[in-house]
Parts: structure tokens; sequence; C-alpha cells
């Protein structure tokens, strides 16, 4: 199948494609090996894991002293 890309660099995806992900209305799109590639994204994922954080009482500053941490071991 083929899609054209339109001057306002927008693509329609082939109904046969789309139709294979039903729920889905955003797509994650990166570039690998020159390719153009797009995964489902569940638009409520962010504010599941925030949730998740919260009910485990993790705050940003513990992201951060996790990841200082880990930058230390690494040396």
């Amino acid at each position: 199948m083929i899609s054209k890309k339109t001057s306002k660099n927008q693509i329609t995806l082939p109904k046969k494609i789309v139709s294979q992900f039903p729920e889905c209305e955003y797509f994650d799109v990166t570039a690998e090996e020159g390719r153009i590639v797009l995964r489902p994204v569940d638009p409520d994922a962010l504010e599941k894991v925030q949730r998740k954080l919260k009910e485990l009482g993790i705050r940003e500053r513990d992201v951060g002293d996790a990841v200082a941490w880990a930058r230390e071991r690494a040396r």
C-alpha cells in the first residue's frame, strides 16, 4: 500500500491498516533504520504512571536522586 505526503506533511493511513487498530487514536512516531515507525499509544498511559507513582509515594525528586545515584555507580 502507498500513502502520499501532502504539502502540509500529512499522511493518510490506508483503511486496511487503520482498521487493525480500532481503539487507537494516537501513535508514537519514530524513525528507525530509514523507516517511519508508528506505534499505537494509550493516551492515558502517562496518567496511569503518575497515579502509580503517587500510590507508591515516589516523588519527582526521588526520580532525580535515583538517576544521580545510578550515574555515580556507573563511573
